[in-house]
């Protein structure tokens, strides 16, 4: 055997060994993601109904089954509810339509899923085997500019809220629309205490940078992004630039990786920032309803992205981490809700892979845990802890 076949099968040998003590870290399913799609998922696919297939079985018309994410160590989910934003009606209702789809959800598999409220209740109910079951709001279209509805939702298990989504609001600024308030409004700083005297995440996702800088000028308590990327690496509108990676960080909040390759693959990144500002060219010429999405969907057809693979997910983790610390660093998938993912991330199952690459990476297992779930779940605890210091 040539020296070079000796080191190859060296580091092959090193290599099944860091999915082998992956697969041991995973096996007590350390996992809280940040953001799964599958309830919308439901709605367009089953016609709402969670009972029309068997979750239990693996489902692979989704990225997500009861049995993959047992195998890919999730003990913890935030499941996205979420409602397109419509500037020319209010989706509210919608909105609860989804929310109580997620508690049916959950309610199907009483012996596999438990809704959680807060984090010793997320500790709880991973002890007793079950994966714990949060809900997130996409979009402060949700709440129809009122605090009371922000309220409601709370009460309705929503522990954090996207300030928007694809759209800006009448109180924030997205980061893939045009801006028009360069940030927050009062109404807009209003929601963040709001959310803050809840003990509900404030998440940045989506947020335009000057949004960012005001929910993090506002806010007593950490702030996440659920499912965002960096910047730096692949330049799109969505993800979160250096800067506010920085401020995150330091208030210990923590950004959750996107996996959609549009968002960390860099000429994908470049590709679907073209398709951006498409968009906006074919708006401003007066086209909007049906036929805008007929004329994108023609787009992206003849701009399709490279898919990329799991190493590119890894140099977001990183880049993340050497900025805003170890700490700040997290996992939202965005399963379910992308139409494509990288090589080596193709579903729930894959979680143990990107253990793998960070142990390759020098990681150590107390930092991993802190990335898995660790992360977040100690940002949702300040959190609670500064709305109970508010309700004194």
């Amino acid at each position: 055997m040539t020296l070079a076949a000796v080191v190859a099968a060296l580091a092959l040998l090193a290599q099944e060994s860091s999915l082998d003590k992956a697969r041991r870290i995973h096996a007590d399913r350390p996992v809280f993601d940040g953001h799964n799609d599958l309830p919308w998922e439901i709605r367009e696919k089953l016609a709402g109904d969670p009972a029309a297939v068997d979750f239990r079985q693996r489902q692979p018309q989704f990225h997500t089954d009861l049995e993959r994410l047992k195998e890919g160590g999730v003990g913890a989910q935030f499941w996205s509810c979420y409602v397109a934003f419509d500037p020319d009606r209010s989706t509210a209702a919608i909105f609860i339509e989804q929310l109580l789809l997620i508690h049916r959800l959950v309610a199907a598999y009483p012996e596999q899923l438990e809704m959680a409220g807060s984090a010793d209740e997320i500790e709880a109910i991973r002890k007793r085997g079950k994966l714990a079951c949060l809900i997130g709001v996409e979009g402060g279209h949700a709440i129809d500019d009122s605090l009371a509805n922000l309220r409601v939702l709370h009460q309705l298990g929503v522990r954090y809220m996207t300030l928007t989504h694809g759209g800006t609001l009448s109180w924030a600024d997205s980061a893939t629309d045009v801006p028009r308030h360069g940030g927050l409004t009062a109404f807009g700083e209003e929601v963040v205490r709001e959310m803050n005297r809840l003990g509900m995440l404030v998440d940045l996702s989506h947020v335009s940078p000057d949004t960012m800088d005001d929910a993090l000028r506002v806010t007593r308590a950490p702030v996440i992004c659920s499912h965002s990327s960096a910047r730096a690496i692949a330049d799109h509108p969505r993800n979160v630039p250096d800067a506010q990676l920085k401020a995150i960080g330091a208030g210990g909040g923590v950004v959750m990786v996107n996996f959609f390759p549009g968002f960390v693959v860099p000429e994908s990144a470049r590709t679907l920032s073209d398709g951006l500002a498409h968009r906006f060219e074919l708006k401003a010429q007066g086209m909007k309803g049906a036929e805008l999405s007929q004329a994108m969907d023609a787009w992206n057809a003849g701009h399709p992205l490279a898919r990329g693979n799991i190493d590119d997910v890894v140099a977001h983790i990183e880049h993340i981490a050497a900025i805003a610390g170890k700490a700040a660093v997290g996992l939202g998938s965005d399963y379910d809700g992308i139409p494509s993912v990288p090589a080596g991330l193709e579903d729930v199952a894959k979680y143990p892979a990107i253990t793998a690459r960070l142990l390759d990476r020098g990681w150590s297992e107390k930092e991993v845990r802190g990335l898995l779930g660790g992360n977040v779940l100690r940002a949702l605890r300040e959190a609670e802890r500064v709305a109970r210091e508010q309700r004194r």
